[in-house]
């Protein structure tokens, strides 16, 4: 089975967030099941050590450019960057505004769907011929291509390849690109799922609309994105693709996260030995922030983006209730909206004995923080799937998270009394009145059932958070995109 990734990120060479991690993580797990997996992302200017392979020409309706083919291989996956002026080439940024990144994400799927012939043709590959047998498009950036490849179905070659689009975030969505679209010399998109809500013109629409496949990266979420309160006006697409439409919970490169490797902690442990070394990582961290070294106290952490879809509106008073009313030391770790910035920031300063705020993000201090933290706060209002609750089991802390999406999916609440099942703390509402009660719940359990707390713990590290399960859903994804797509040519 051959697969080409078609993505706007991939980590370690460009990430803003779950996005860049799935297409880094992902493609090197498959190709542990003989899958043959390429990428191929646009070559921002930010990207550096590349190979150059070739040129080719891309027709425009306002005049043919050239395309620049730079690659690198990375775990034994090709990875292709494209550019071609006046987009990817010196702007130094990532995503930029929708008037420019709309044009530009346009052409970026063109050049994909060109640069497939050239696989095709054996361009890169000394003379040997490679069509992909599905297409695997992420986000609104790609959306294009499976129309795109709709279009060309009836050309040789072209007939058999399948497409897949994956949702990691449908608040974005690349919408009212019409203009663009008729000046790339682009025909009407008269899928009959789109006129009526007058989403011919929506990026993301059209990929749901024209993929063989789609899915999101949670079965909850999946079921969320069916109603107006997740699915941003796209939910009746959604309903119209009916079971094409699915959810696979993403996965963790545990290779790269491992508490028993990481050489950013004070001591390396695992499920067998976090009882008696995961310790020395929480007195490190209390030590490294001027907090009492204390491991009796429980320390509250959050890291990630300080916005209102990650709930820190209402998380950030109830963070000043728990330590104004507790023993708890808190630490946290993010970015984001400015005011909310200001006020995470404020917690540090008003309760600078027993809390540290710092507005950035830093790799290694989110990781002795995941190892040295009790219980790790995730309020968010939606999240699709989400890697900080996973991280964090991983390292054994506990995650207290809001119920929705990815979430749901991936931690277990407690059952109140000796855990017999459970990896973490959930509430509903989002409010600061239910967070409060919640981190009120898991703090009592901290002190008064410590063993039922330790179990949670283990629990949550022997957990198989790498991406093999979500491997083997994805190649039975393709499978299915690839025997619909011969349906359809057999069927004339």
């Amino acid at each position: 089975m051959k697969i080409l990734f078609v993505a706007s990120e991939m980590t370690p060479f460009v990430k803003t967030g779950g996005l860049g991690d799935v297409v880094g993580g992902l493609p090197k797990y498959l190709r542990g099941h003989e899958v043959d997996v390429r990428v191929v992302i646009p070559h921002y200017s930010m990207i550096y050590g590349l190979d150059y392979r070739m040129s080719y020409m891309m027709p425009r309706r306002q005049g043919d450019g050239v395309v620049d083919v730079h690659t690198k291989v990375l775990d034994d996956v090709p990875v292709y960057f494209l550019k071609s002026w006046p987009y990817f080439v010196e702007d130094g940024k990532i995503y930029t505004d929708w008037e420019w990144d709309t044009p530009r994400y346009i052409y970026f799927s063109q050049m994909a769907t060109a640069f497939i012939w050239q696989l095709a043709s054996g361009a890169l590959d000394g003379g040997k011929s490679w069509w992909p047998d599905v297409v695997h498009v992420h986000d609104w950036h790609t959306g294009l291509v499976p129309f795109l490849l709709h279009q060309a179905r009836f050309n040789p070659g072209w007939q058999d390849v399948a497409t897949v689009l994956t949702i990691h975030n449908m608040a974005f969505q690349g919408p009212y690109a019409g203009g663009w679209l008729w000046q790339e010399g682009l025909p009407d998109r008269d899928h009959a799922a789109l006129p009526w809500r007058d989403l011919r013109d929506n990026l993301l629409a059209i990929g749901i609309a024209y993929a063989e496949k789609v899915n999101t990266v949670s079965p909850q979420h999946a079921v969320e994105l069916h109603y107006p309160r997740f699915g941003e006006g796209l939910e009746s697409v959604i309903q119209a693709r009916g079971a094409d439409f699915s959810g696979i919970l993403n996965g963790l490169d545990t290779r790269f996260y491992d508490p028993a490797t990481d050489k950013h902690l004070e001591t390396p442990y695992d499920a067998d030995t976090f009882r008696e070394k995961r310790v020395e990582n929480k007195v490190a961290l209390q030590k490294r922030q001027h907090l009492e070294v204390n491991p009796n106290i429980p320390l509250i952490a959050y890291v990630g983006r300080l916005t209102n879809q990650k709930g820190m509106d209402f998380a950030i008073p109830a963070i000043r209730y728990v330590l104004a009313s507790t023993e708890a030391q808190f630490i946290g770790l993010g970015t984001g909206d400015s005011a909310l910035e200001s006020a995470f920031g404020q917690i540090g300063m008003d309760f600078n004995w027993k809390a540290r705020t710092y507005l950035m993000f830093s790799d290694p201090l989110s990781r002795q923080i995941y190892a040295g933290a009790d219980l790790v706060l995730v309020p968010s209002r939606y999240e699709p799937c989400g890697l900080t609750q996973m991280l964090a089991m991983r390292y054994g802390a506990l995650p207290l998270v809001r119920e929705t999406g990815g979430l749901m999916d991936s931690v277990d609440n407690y059952d109140g009394g000796a855990a017999d099942q459970g990896t973490g703390f959930r509430f509903l509402f989002e409010d600061s009145g239910s967070l409060e009660r919640t981190v009120d719940w898991a703090l009592r359990t901290y002190y008064d059932n410590r063993p039922a707390w330790v179990r949670m713990q283990e629990r949550a590290m022997r957990r198989d958070w790498s991406w093999e399960t979500a491997s083997r859903a994805y190649i039975r994804l393709y499978e299915q995109a690839i025997a619909k797509k011969r349906a359809w040519r057999s069927g004339g």
